[in-house]
């Protein structure tokens, strides 16, 4: 009967401490270019990318809205893209910060599980999982 008393006071506080998180320990670091460095799909299918031919620009616009757009690098440090933009609404759940999409022919759901200043981790409505990278201008002299 210990033991289980000890299991239910390690499971009540591994559930607070995830519920803890705020949007900010998230949002914090969304901001900026990402790359895909590897997905697992969720039929356990994995790959990786070595070299990306777009990039993923995330900018937070105010408390529940961001944009995306996909870049596509220049060698002069520049970037090149469309004017398309697909913007998102957010919010906070027990998974992580959920990322919402809606256009006029679709609506989908990503949630960041997690992110630091470096990598952030996604899903999708799929159940694919998502690992990107902190984006790194490449640099020629």
């Amino acid at each position: 009967m210990q033991n289980l008393k000890h299991i239910l006071l390690l499971i009540s506080l591994i559930t607070f401490f995830n519920c803890s998180k705020k949007k900010e320990d998230y949002t914090q670091y969304l901001n900026g270019y990402w790359e895909i460095k590897h997905v697992t799909l969720n039929n356990g299918t994995e790959k990786s990318y070595k070299i990306n031919e777009t990039v993923d620009y995330i900018q937070i616009l105010n408390d529940s809205v961001g944009v995306r757009k996909k870049m596509k690098p220049k060698f002069d440090g520049t970037y090149s893209t469309t004017n398309f933009q697909e913007k998102f609404t957010f919010n906070l759940s027990e998974n992580g910060l959920e990322l919402n999409y809606k256009t006029p022919y679709y609506s989908w759901k990503e949630t960041i599980q997690s992110i630091s200043k470096s990598e952030m981790t996604v899903v999708n409505d799929n159940k694919d999982v998502y690992l990107y990278k902190r984006y790194q201008p490449i640099k020629l002299d």
